[in-house]
């Protein structure tokens, strides 16, 4: 009820024009030129608006090619462990053009990467690994499955 009283007073109020004109002195004194807002002169101003287009254009292009690269290496892992291609991937990579490739880092990681496993896929890294197993954990092991194998077919069989 007191809302309704407040509303109905508050336009009649407004009409007459008592008290109720501040907000209209408020828009009309603003400016309506973006450079006089903003306390520049026009050149000064469209100058500044050039600016951020640029920024913003440099900004986009960074970041345009940061995503490459990420797809890039994403390729590369697609590649090395065989898991099938991703177009968006690769509309990434052309987006951004030919010019896309590993940064440095990632590029030393990805050759230590290679290098390692070159090293265990060769002969001398598989007679290492020979080297390191132990044998008598693997004949235990090879024993308790013998046995358990042994007891299971002494229990369904009746001959043993």
């Amino acid at each position: 009820m007191a809302f309704l009283m407040k509303s109905m007073l508050s336009n009649q109020v407004k009409n007459l024009g008592l008290g109720g004109g501040g907000e209209e002195n408020k828009e009309e004194s603003t400016p309506s030129d973006p450079a006089a807002a903003a306390g520049m002169t026009r050149e000064e101003y469209e100058e500044y608006q050039k600016q951020v287009v640029e920024e913003k254009m440099e900004r986009d292009a960074a970041f345009a090619q940061k995503k490459a690269e990420r797809a890039c290496l994403r390729v590369h892992l697609r590649e090395k462990y065989r898991l099938p291609k991703s177009e968006l991937d690769d509309n990434q990579i052309q987006m951004a053009g030919d010019d896309v490739g590993l940064p440095e880092d990632l590029q030393k990681m990805v050759a230590e990467d290679q290098v390692e496993e070159e090293d265990k896929d060769s002969i001398l890294g598989q007679l290492q690994n020979i080297q390191n197993m132990d044998m008598d954990a693997i004949k235990e092991k090879a024993q308790a499955t013998f046995t358990e194998i042994k007891q299971a077919a002494e229990q369904k069989c009746s001959v043993m």
